[in-house]
């Protein structure tokens, strides 16, 4: 069974996943589509020898095309309708977070590819870490415990491309790119009932056009009662990203350097007893393979469009904290 891939978005995160698609053999990449043509034109001597089509409007690659999955690689202000023709078109669909920057535009998607029942995946490939898969797999038997803390760290410094740097077109960093940290809280914690957060621009007021903050802090209250807090800045060691987190539950504490690393100390016994899971799994195949298996098999994915809302819910909540100074109820999708 060979799949016909289409991708909007002919951009850097793009690159990525049209590499991993390139090297699946169920994959057959048919089509490229970006507002520069230039680029789809590059995508398709890079990563189809030049037989797929180009095209620089979606609307008709989506209608144009018989595509079993589009992926959608945008900058987060250029999302529009393409969720919406490509779940009226029976295409399943794989977006990258975050998946819009309103929550109104959020739903929309999810009700669109429930209403024709496409197979969805959210790009929070974190969740797809073996040292996460292994820390979920102890949670889903209840042998860590309650979960009562977690504790991330988003650490970086660069100047990501003009885009992200304004708020209007990225959502600021905690929307666009600590998404990630504060999906995995979701993801490991439970669904958020509240959030108190703090934001603001320190050391890059001067850079023209930025606009987003560059350090932040959260607690988020669960609704069973566990805390979470998160911490980020692009103020750390340049051209490096710190990604790493605690959880911490009643029968493990737990240390992951990275969604592939952990070191899990058991508590619930009177003398040390460590595990280390460690391996190098490439996070952006296994979410492609997971998207095809949910195709071949008629299940849903890790992480469908409602996840991606819920996620966007929350740190829409966050920024809706730090800008009204107060703790927000986060809306649960």
């Amino acid at each position: 069974m060979t799949l016909r891939v289409g991708i909007i978005g002919c951009g850097g995160i793009a690159n990525k996943h049209a590499e991993v698609l390139s090297r699946i053999k169920e994959i057959s990449l048919v089509a490229f589509c970006d507002i520069i043509e230039g680029n789809a034109k590059s995508f398709n001597e890079k990563y189809a020898k030049g037989k797929a089509n180009v095209y620089t409007d979606y609307t008709k690659m989506l209608e144009k095309e018989r595509l079993d999955i589009v992926y959608i690689c945008l900058p987060p202000f250029a999302h529009g309708n393409e969720v919406e023709i490509a779940a009226e078109n029976h295409t399943n669909i794989f977006i990258e977070k975050p998946i819009a920057l309103s929550l109104e535009l959020a739903k929309n998607m999810v009700r669109v590819t429930e209403k024709y029942s496409v197979k969805t995946q959210v790009g929070f490939m974190s969740r797809f870490g073996s040292a996460v898969e292994y820390f979920k797999n102890l949670e889903s038997k209840d042998e860590t415990g309650n979960l009562v803390l977690f504790i991330g760290r988003y650490f970086c410094n660069s100047l990501h491309s003009p885009w992200w740097r304004e708020k209007a077109k990225s959502g600021g960093q905690v929307v666009e790119q600590i998404i990630h940290l504060y999906d995995l809280s979701r993801y490991l914690m439970g669904e958020p009932k509240s959030t108190f957060s703090k934001m603001n621009n320190i050391l890059h007021k001067n850079v023209e056009n930025y606009t987003i903050e560059d350090v932040s802090a959260s607690v988020i209250k669960f609704k069973n009662g566990s805390l979470a807090t998160i911490a980020a800045t692009n103020c750390a060691i340049p051209n490096k990203w710190i990604f790493d987190f605690h959880v911490v539950s009643k029968n493990y504490t737990s240390y992951f350097l990275s969604p592939n690393v952990v070191s899990i100390t058991k508590t619930d016994i009177p003398w040390e007893n460590s595990i280390e899971i460690k391996s190098d799994r490439d996070l952006y195949e296994a979410e492609t393979l997971d998207l095809i298996s949910a195709i071949k098999e008629n299940k849903s994915t890790r992480t469908p469009m409602i996840e991606g809302a819920r996620s966007l819910s929350l740190v829409l909540s966050v920024v809706k904290s730090a800008e009204e100074n107060r703790e927000v109820e986060v809306e649960m999708v």
